[in-house]
């Protein structure tokens, strides 16, 4: 029995559509990260990109459970001496809700050249509205 190992001519990347409307963070969080890395396929190769592109809609009414709308911190400096800046979730929320749930699934991606690759699949819109429309995604019910 030999070991199969997959590259990127042997897979077929298709479209999927998620809507993020009343989906907990986390929990959407981590079906996109699965999603983008290909963990759903029976292909699935840690060392290959063989995931889909992932297109989430309404990312304004996404839900966040408990306190963490002002207990959770996200953190960032500047470069300069004393330049870090703090933000609570509520407030990006506010700001840039795409870039919370991109935060998020970011963080359950690898940490290589690899992540940086797959989280370019990514594409996140703050209401129904998506340019993507030729790609035809194919909607799925988390």
């Amino acid at each position: 029995m030999n070991t199969q190992s997959f590259t990127k001519e042997d897979i077929t990347q298709s479209w999927v559509l998620i809507d993020a409307k009343d989906k907990t963070l986390g929990r959407l969080a981590t079906k996109i990260a699965n999603m983008l890395r290909g963990k759903h396929k029976p292909e699935y190769s840690p060392n290959a990109d063989l995931g889909d592109y992932v297109v989430v809609i309404n990312s304004d009414l996404v839900n966040v459970t408990g306190k963490k709308l002002n207990q959770k911190k996200y953190y960032r400096h500047t470069g300069y001496p004393g330049g870090i800046k703090e933000k609570s979730l509520g407030e990006v929320l506010e700001d840039s809700s795409q870039e919370a749930i991109k935060s998020a699934v970011k963080g359950m991606l690898p940490k290589n050249k690899l992540g940086k690759q797959i989280i370019k699949k990514l594409k996140i819109y703050k209401d129904d509205a998506h340019p993507h429309g030729s790609q035809n995604p194919q909607p799925i019910e988390l």
